[in-house]
């Protein structure tokens, strides 16, 4: 029988509803992030670097661009006749059939692929976060603990703790209690959404809460094991993490990118980045361009000015066009003479000539103000911005727009324009 020592689970679900338009056809794994990569590919990569080569991916919400990036996990060299990675969508059963409706629901209803390995250890991961660890000596800590549970914990400001499951522990890291965001923290401990399980202890607690809906790891199974008395420790982790929800946060993240000394750094070579890429030519700059701390993708063209920008594979800006502190995705061409501010542009989008984006005072965004705020203007993906239009802050608009949904060519701050069908 095969006997693998730890297997991952990588839970890639998600809709990640707050991102808004950029995840309306795409799972938030799968969104585009730091100009050539995918946030799914952080996770995969940190499986890799730390000796994990058995991850079993966990999808459901439009998996569609998932499972092709994925594909058999060769950029990760994950495409094992033994392991490597597997594609997990819920299917039907000849009894009842049903979405996956909570994290450890998802895991409890992949028993059978986890036994196929007879693991001593699981790791559960989140798909939709930006970091680099060492699951291997989060392992090491959980074996010495002689732990049934470790759960990755990082220190955050107790002001923000109440956002956050917290756990709290004695001097040894063994946790004593946990708290699903308490409203008044006894502890700055976050958990992070990364556990390392025995594989027994695992297995009996997801067939014990089976019952519970929307199964879940920190509302059910973690207070199920804490119950029984079995050994929980906090694994401390001091590096980057990011979790990229909300168009902010991923706004940010990629902005940090840029920064002259990165506190995330892409380009180490003992802790590389693996993505899935296309055969591109090379960037091409013109002479009359400018780029300045900015990330510019493969196979894109310059003909424009470009600051403080993370810029994807295969684009093209314009000439006469300036484009600042910005995203811009794969494949996406902004036509000449444009103006763009703090804008989040999907991929293969089209903006025409002299369109400017992100001009004027920030109004509050009318339909999901929790969504759209910051002042960025969010452009969701195959959508066209006709020309000589005008859009302010806090804005967002997808689908195939017109110079008719545009009332005197403006789009004012805090306005939405989706198009039905989208």
């Amino acid at each position: 029988m095969i006997k693998k020592e730890m297997i991952a689970m990588l839970l890639a679900g998600g809709q990640g509803s707050r991102l808004g338009v950029l995840t309306s056809k795409v799972a938030k794994p799968a969104v585009a992030f730091g100009g050539k990569y995918r946030i799914i590919d952080f996770p995969l990569s940190n499986c890799i670097n730390s000796g994990v080569d058995t991850v079993g991916v966990l999808t459901q919400y439009q998996p569609l661009r998932l499972n092709t990036h994925i594909g058999i996990g060769i950029p990760w060299d994950l495409d094992r006749n033994i392991g490597g990675v597997t594609i997990l969508p819920p299917y039907e059963k000849s009894s009842n059939s049903e979405w996956y409706t909570g994290t450890a629901n998802a895991i409890y209803q992949n028993l059978d692929y986890m036994e196929s390995f007879n693991p001593e250890y699981v790791l559960i991961l989140s798909g939709d976060h930006i970091y680099k660890m060492d699951y291997e000596v989060m392992l090491d800590f959980h074996k010495a603990n002689g732990a049934d549970v470790t759960i990755a914990v990082m220190p955050v400001p107790l002001e923000e703790a109440s956002r956050f499951g917290i756990v709290i522990a004695d001097e040894n890291r063994k946790i004593m209690d946990f708290e699903e965001k308490p409203a008044n923290p006894r502890s700055n401990l976050a958990s992070m959404g990364i556990y390392i399980f025995n594989w027994k202890t695992l297995k009996e607690a997801l067939i014990a809460m089976a019952e519970q809906s929307a199964l879940d790891f920190g509302k059910h199974v973690i207070p199920y094991c804490h119950g029984k008395g079995q050994p929980l420790y906090a694994y401390e982790f001091n590096g980057y993490w990011k979790d990229v929800g909300t168009l902010s946060s991923y706004w940010e993240a990629n902005m940090e990118l840029i920064d002259i000394v990165p506190e995330f750094n892409l380009y180490e070579e003992y802790w590389k980045i693996y993505t899935n890429s296309e055969i591109l030519p090379p960037q091409y700059i013109s002479s009359d361009s400018v780029v300045e701390r900015s990330i510019i993708g493969e196979g894109t063209d310059i003909y424009g000015k470009v600051y403080n920008s993370v810029i994807g594979c295969g684009v093209t800006i314009g000439a006469g066009t300036v484009v600042r502190d910005s995203i811009i995705m794969n494949n996406t061409v902004v036509q000449g003479g444009c103006e763009l501010n703090k804008a989040i542009v999907a991929e293969n989008v089209v903006i025409e000539d002299n369109v400017r984006l992100g001009i004027g005072d920030e109004a509050e965004n009318d339909t999901a103000p929790h969504i759209y705020n910051h002042g960025i203007v969010t452009v969701g993906e195959k959508s066209v911005i006709p020309k000589g239009v005008t859009v302010g802050k806090n804005t967002v608009i997808s689908g195939v727009t017109t110079a008719a949904d545009y009332e005197n060519s403006t789009l004012a701050s805090g306005k939405t324009l989706i198009k039905a069908g989208e």
